[in-house]
């Protein structure tokens, strides 16, 4: 028996889940213990997860789960799962995307080769139309990068191994970078953009991240226990970003913006403006404020806005938008006027 054959014929007899001594193996397959124990670090070496144990009542295992009973699927679920992974490729990065491409490349090989032509070309039968750019909120278009690709994978290994992950997050507003060590809970898709859930070991609170502000993120060796109540669920419908909003309101300069029902109304529609602060105002208006007074958030939305809109503070911002409003009201005016002030 060769080496191959032996080390074969050891991972089968590994997957019982209970141990099998140095010794028993050495007698089954008539070699030494030596050679018993070169074999068994070929195989961690190769990636198998071998469990060792040592003591009197000591010995070998795989580790649970490695080998999985084969799983036949239809032609037809095979394609659906096949258009699945088209769905999710049209985000443009996606979690573990070097898995995802083994997976898909083992569900076409266990087709028939009949239907091989149809399908190993998912795209050619299945279209995804991209998430067009979000023109007007600032800051929620990003291009897929190496860093991002790292931090998804990375953050759900850290789910799939119950492992903490350390990062720095970048912060564009404030243009920082900080450190962060966080226990994984989930990860979900919105408007585009990868968003990574956690606990944040320093503060002790659930967080929300951004994939694509995440740079050099590292699996610790820190094993922690999931928290069963948690849901990624809870997160959905804009709650995560209700939650950031009201912390970014105890952080960050406010911007308030003076508007009418109407308006109101309209940017209770909004996907992000909605979770901001409405409060009744004295003359029958709106009080709108918002975490941010970056020019190129507060001052589109102005302008979208329109009449009936007053951008009470920061001051800076007022006056430049009406110098701006000047500009555009001298270059509106009517001919007739024009001349005359000339």
């Amino acid at each position: 028996m060769n080496p191959i054959e032996r080390a074969l014929g050891i991972l089968l007899l590994l997957t019982g889940g209970k141990l099998v001594s140095a010794t028993t193996l050495a007698e089954r397959f008539q070699v030494s213990l030596r050679t018993i124990y070169r074999d068994i670090d070929r195989l961690i070496a190769l990636g198998v997860p071998v469990d060792a144990e040592r003591g009197a009542e000591g010995g070998y295992r795989l580790a649970s789960g490695y080998l999985q009973p084969p799983v036949a699927l239809s032609r037809n679920e095979t394609a659906a799962l096949l258009a699945a992974m088209a769905l999710v490729r049209s985000s443009r990065t996606v979690p573990l995307a070097a898995e995802l491409d083994a997976a898909e490349k083992k569900l076409l090989a266990s087709l028939p080769k009949s239907v091989h032509g149809l399908l190993k070309d998912a795209d050619r039968i299945v279209g995804i139309e991209p998430i067009p750019a979000d023109i007007f909120h600032s800051g929620t278009r990003a291009e897929p990068t190496e860093d991002w690709q790292k931090a998804l994978d990375g953050f759900m290994a850290g789910i799939l191994d119950g492992k903490r992950v350390r990062f720095d997050h970048v912060n564009p507003v404030r243009k920082t970078v900080k450190a962060h060590d966080v226990e994984p809970y989930g990860v979900m898709f919105d408007r585009d953009l990868w968003y990574l859930a956690g606990r944040c070991v320093d503060t002790d609170v659930l967080k929300v991240y951004r994939a694509d502000r995440v740079r050099g993120l590292e699996i610790s060796g820190l094993f922690f226990r999931p928290d069963k109540n948690f849901s990624i669920q809870s997160l959905l419908g804009g709650a995560w970003l209700s939650n950031a909003m009201r912390r970014w309101e105890q952080e960050e300069a406010i911007a308030e913006i003076l508007i009418t029902p109407a308006q109101a109304k309209k940017l209770g529609a909004d996907w992000y403006y909605r979770h901001a602060v409405f409060t009744p105002a004295k003359d029958g208006r709106v009080l709108i404020s918002i975490p941010s007074t970056e020019r190129a958030r507060i001052l589109p939305l102005v302008r979208w806005l329109g009449p009936g809109a007053e951008l009470v503070g920061p001051d800076n911002l007022r006056e430049e938008l009406a110098a701006e409003l000047e500009e555009l009201a001298a270059l509106y005016a009517p001919a007739e006027r024009v001349n005359r002030s000339a």
